[in-house]
């Protein structure tokens, strides 16, 4: 995003890149083994069928034996933490906002770490069930325990196990609120709003922090919670021997800019949205994930997939948003404070990763046989993932960095079309396109350039004849005088020191040009501009 930040380096404090949101799920995959068969018109679960088999369970007795063993696991992971004074919520609704009620518990028992709570509720889930002279998988209600927690670690985040066979595990993490972790632990202050950083201390020293995730052991990681939420798999499979595979369900890698002055980035934020939805067509969105088109610009022929650009209103502003077969980039304005207002320049959400490629070795082939393979979900390059993911948060954002935020008409002339008050005294509104554009025309001549003007400079040039008493030239230089003062009240001139001559400002300057080629401006003009565009 260099040549957005470059552009806009005087108004920007600081840029922070990396893990917003990341979801993780374990699966036992040995259960999962399997295939098609097209007369049941299901899959059948030849690991399953191979786990009870080893067991010495009848199929028919498949439904007593995962009744036997869920009911174990709720009992050997809820009951520790009922001793704990851990409060258990059952939710009748699998659709409420568990997160919330999680966040108004905690605050209830005033946690600043450790176990939350744990939210039981029913929810779809891929599951077994016994079907003639096989195990098929099929969906259905399942009981699902959440558990909230303050981790010492990455902070607040849930995991969420399914108590029914194959007991899928699903832990969501936050990149930011590991990272506030990580910085109270080094000393480094900071402010913080909803899920952003609206001020650091140092934003070098954060990013390094941030970057510092990336090195994190997964596998220890996660398998540390999967132990917590699982209890018993040891004994469940003795004989029949399976580890959680973990895979990076859903990656949302944020790249947040900080503006130091709201009123700013308010501005740019149309002109961004604006620029992102009619400037780029779909050949650019394939770019932004890095696929290549074709020398003319066009989309290549062999591209099936699903192109998307789309614009949505929410509470803080705008944002668009860039799909391609189920991945997505976006940007938005996250959050406005006094000590800084945050653009979340970039956030790339990947899904599915097989449109990108990272340079491994084959899957259980030998390690030096190195090439450019498909990406795969496992944790093992989740670490590809990230460059992928900022690399697609660039491309973007460096095209809005060709934006034409340049003031309009409107905005320049907006202010000094209302009464505004200069010391202490109520002056009026200027009427550029009316009375006072003659004055505005006589105050940019060229003349004035060098030596500014007076009072007496303006009579001559606003009246035709002189004046003929010295009533009339009171009353002349009089009215003058209170054109001179609403002139200075909106900041249209200054005067220059120790003399009665006056000058234009630059920022008079530049408003006095645009309404004065606004109106020399014909209305083919305005036609073929807009045709242009």
């Amino acid at each position: 995003m260099q040549q957005f930040i470059e552009k806009y380096k005087d108004q920007i404090v600081g840029s922070l890149s990396g893990f917003d949101r990341v979801i993780f799920r374990g699966s036992l995959r040995r259960l999962h083994y399997g295939r098609w068969d097209q007369g049941l018109k299901a899959f059948v679960a030849h690991g399953m069928e191979q786990y009870l088999s080893l067991n010495g369970i009848l199929f028919k007795n498949y439904q007593d034996h995962v009744k036997t063993i869920s009911e174990r696991l709720k009992r050997c992971t809820v009951e520790p933490l009922k001793k704990q004074n851990v409060p258990v919520v059952f939710l009748r609704d699998g659709q409420a906002d568990k997160e919330a009620l999680a966040r108004e518990v905690a605050a209830e028992r005033k946690l600043e770490s450790g176990m939350v709570c744990v939210i039981s509720a029913l929810e779809p889930s891929p599951t077994f069930e016994h079907r003639g002279m096989h195990i098929i998988r099929r969906i259905r209600p399942c009981h699902v325990l959440y558990h909230y927690q303050i981790h010492e670690q990455v902070g607040w985040m849930h995991a969420r196990i399914q108590t029914w066979f194959p007991f899928n595990i699903q832990i969501a993490i936050n990149g930011r609120e590991w990272l506030a972790r990580q910085m109270d632990q080094v000393g480094l202050r900071y402010r913080k709003q909803g899920n952003c950083f609206v001020w650091l201390q140092d934003y070098g020293r954060a990013q390094e922090l941030l970057n510092e995730q990336l090195k994190t052991d997964w596998a220890q990681l996660l398998g540390g919670f999967s132990k917590q939420l699982n209890p018993i798999p040891e004994s469940v499979f003795e004989r029949f021997r399976s580890d959680y595979y973990w895979t990076a369900f859903q990656t949302e890698w944020a790249s947040d800019v900080v503006f130091k002055d709201a009123e700013f980035l308010k501005r740019l934020m149309p002109l961004l949205v604006r620029h992102g939805m009619l400037s780029f067509a779909s050949a650019d969105v394939l770019r932004y994930f890095g696929r290549k088109v074709n020398q003319s610009g066009a989309i290549p022929a062999n591209f099936h997939g699903k192109l998307q650009s789309d614009m949505k209103g929410r509470q803080e502003g705008e944002r668009v948003k860039y799909q391609m077969n189920g991945n997505s980039t976006k940007f938005y304005d996250k959050a406005y404070s006094e000590c800084g207002s945050v653009l979340r320049a970039a956030e790339t959400t990947l899904n599915t990763v097989n449109d990108f490629r990272v340079f491994r070795p084959k899957e259980g082939g030998p390690e030096d046989d190195l090439e450019w393979r498909v990406m795969r979900k496992g944790i093992a390059d989740l670490h590809r993932r990230a460059q992928v993911s900022q690399k697609t948060n660039d491309r973007p954002m460096d095209a809005l960095a060709s934006v034409d935020d340049s003031r309009s008409i409107e905005e320049l002339t907006r202010e000094i079309q209302e009464p505004a008050i200069w010391k202490g005294r109520r002056i009026r509104a200027l009427r550029p396109w009316g009375d006072d554009h003659e004055l505005l025309k006589v105050i940019n001549d060229g003349a004035f350039f060098l030596n500014g003007f007076r009072n007496r400079d303006l009579q001559q040039r606003l009246y035709a004849t002189a004046a003929d008493s010295e009533a009339e030239r009171r009353r002349r230089s009089a009215k003058v005088g209170r054109l001179l003062r609403i002139l200075r009240g909106h900041g249209m001139i200054q005067r220059v020191n120790r003399t009665h001559r006056y000058e234009v400002t630059a920022a008079g300057r530049r408003t006095i040009t645009a309404v004065l080629t606004a109106a020399r401006t014909t209305l083919r003009q305005l036609n073929q501009l807009g045709n242009a565009a």
